[in-house]
């Protein structure tokens, strides 16, 4: 881009969001800078920051936009719990950039509202898949957390390239739909 001072965006915060998921893709949730998104995005170097203030309110709204696409994914899967397991992998699989910051609060203002309410939306979708995995016995708390944890990690592994079948040609959504059961137990 050339120069960009006195340039008016159609949408900034758009635009800035989607630089800073292509800056995340590429060099993770802090190998970049505002000037950098500013560039990317073809705005003023002072955009970014006037628009979100720091680093942080991008993040914060990069982690709010995502857990919000999130919580969408997990009510698709109409609450079956290895649907929303496999839903969980899904998101993180074809949404790196935003998984990458989602789960981790120290990159971002935990408190922001629009992010709480997001967030909150997606854990009351796992919370409900959860109910559906420990019926008897099994305390539903303990069983959402084993079931998050299970999603999680799988879907960290696969990402990271950890699991010979995420180098190949595995179906990422039939093998976590499969190691649910192995853990869980039973059929749909």
């Amino acid at each position: 881009m050339e120069k960009t001072e006195g340039y008016h965006h159609g949408n900034l915060r758009r635009a800035v969001l989607d630089a800073a998921l292509a800056a995340i893709g590429e060099s993770g949730p802090s190998g970049w800078s505002l000037r950098e998104l500013a560039r990317r995005a073809g705005v003023s170097h002072a955009a970014p920051a006037h628009h979100f203030g720091d680093k942080t309110g991008v993040l914060t709204a990069v982690a709010a936009e995502g857990f919000g696409l999130f919580a969408r994914a997990l009510e698709a899967a109409e609450g079956e719990p290895y649907g929303s397991g496999v839903a969980y992998v899904r998101f993180a699989v074809d949404h790196r950039a935003y998984f990458e910051v989602m789960f981790r609060p120290e990159l971002y203002r935990v408190a922001d509202p629009e992010l709480t309410a997001a967030r909150d939306r997606a854990g009351a979708v796992l919370a409900a898949s959860g109910r559906k995995l420990s019926p008897g016995e099994r305390d539903e708390r303990t069983t959402t957390i084993a079931a998050w944890s299970l999603a999680h990690g799988f879907a960290s592994l696969w990402l990271n390239g950890a699991l010979p079948e995420s180098r190949g040609e595995a179906d990422v959504e039939v093998l976590a739909g499969e190691v649910l059961r192995v853990v869980f137990g039973g059929a749909e």
